[in-house]
């Protein structure tokens, strides 16, 4: 690892025929097999770049044979997170990757509010040294997030070069994710997607909305895998992208919104409304008082990006989510 106070690393690349017209990014990942196009996406951002002696943070910018790409490589900083016990339900570990089932309440990333007790807090006590410095930072390798309310599957790199491979799955959107939800209601029709740009709300800053201006693309497939009389169905949702808040988001923007959801859940008096005739009050008040977002990552598949062996893995909700649809099936 180096420290802040060593010297920068300068890679130097010239641009052949196979990079006529390519994408800035997609031309740094390809001539320097080491570097994922997702941080060269982020270097570029930072000013890191110099395409032909001029600063480019454009990385949709164009390359063409002979231009000159001189990239900064920032040193690895210490991480400010500190190690910590907390107990981690892992469904798989190798010494490349950590698959984890992660429990309701625990966010991923340390941040403003959540110093401390993360997911990045646990890994760095499980694993040591023996972390992913992807993007200058000495942390475990989290591919990809869910939302501290969401429950189920993540994977996690050990190092930088299974980090790279799996980032490049996400990318190219061969690593598959599937989530169940709880939601107001029956989608029509009963299997379909949702294709809507996302971006954040302009209104409130909390929140993501749909056809925003700045939004990027999303889609979410679905099937209805259970209807609760019309009322509630439970769904199952996979994912082509991976925006911030993206299942909520797309759910409630088609008048399906998923049941406890504080940020964009149904009114109360909506699930009321759709519940009295088949269930009655004191079990729609029962499916009001479902403190988080009924949603559960349960499914998780890759290649493994040093064996290239399929990884596929499943795990059930948790008692909240397990025992809300029980009090339904009755």
């Amino acid at each position: 690892m180096k420290s802040s106070s060593d010297p920068l690393e300068v890679m130097r690349f010239v641009a052949d025929d196979r990079h006529s017209g390519m994408r800035v990014d997609k031309a740094l990942a390809d001539l320097s097999p080491d570097l994922s196009r997702s941080r060269a996406e982020g270097l570029i951002k930072g000013g890191a770049l110099m395409l032909n002696g001029l600063v480019c943070q454009e990385t949709s910018r164009k390359v063409n044979p002979g231009h000159v790409l001189e990239l900064t490589i920032p040193p690895l900083v210490a991480a400010d997170p500190q190690p910590e016990d907390i107990p981690l339900d892992i469904v798989y570990e190798d010494d490349d990757l950590l698959v984890i089932n992660k429990a309701v309440g625990m966010v991923v990333h340390p941040g403003a509010g959540n110093h401390d007790g993360t997911l990045v807090n646990a890994l760095l006590h499980h694993c040591g040294d023996g972390l992913s410095g992807i993007g200058g930072v000495m942390r475990p390798g989290i591919v990809h997030r869910l939302d501290k309310e969401t429950s189920g599957l993540m994977v996690a790199a050990k190092h930088d070069k299974a980090h790279q491979g799996l980032a490049v799955q996400l990318e190219d959107r061969s690593l598959s994710r599937v989530y169940e939800a709880l939601m107001l209601k029956v989608p029509v029709p009963i299997k379909g997607h949702v294709d809507m740009t996302i971006g954040r709300d302009p209104r409130n800053r909390l929140k993501m909305a749909v056809n925003v201006k700045g939004g990027k693309e999303a889609r979410t497939h679905y099937l209805v895998k259970k209807n609760y009389d019309e009322a509630l169905s439970l769904v199952e949702c996979r994912l082509e992208s991976g925006r911030t808040h993206q299942i909520r988001v797309h759910m409630q923007a088609i008048k399906h919104a998923l049941i406890g959801d504080p940020l964009y859940g149904p009114q109360h008096t909506a699930v009321r409304g759709a519940m009295k005739n088949a269930y009655g009050s004191e079990i729609a008040e029962q499916v009001l008082r479902f403190p988080r977002q009924a949603l559960h990552a349960k499914a998780i598949s890759f290649v493994h990006p040093l064996s290239g062996k399929v990884m596929s893995f499943e795990v059930a909700p948790p008692d909240d989510f397990s025992k809300l649809l029980k009090l339904l099936d009755k």
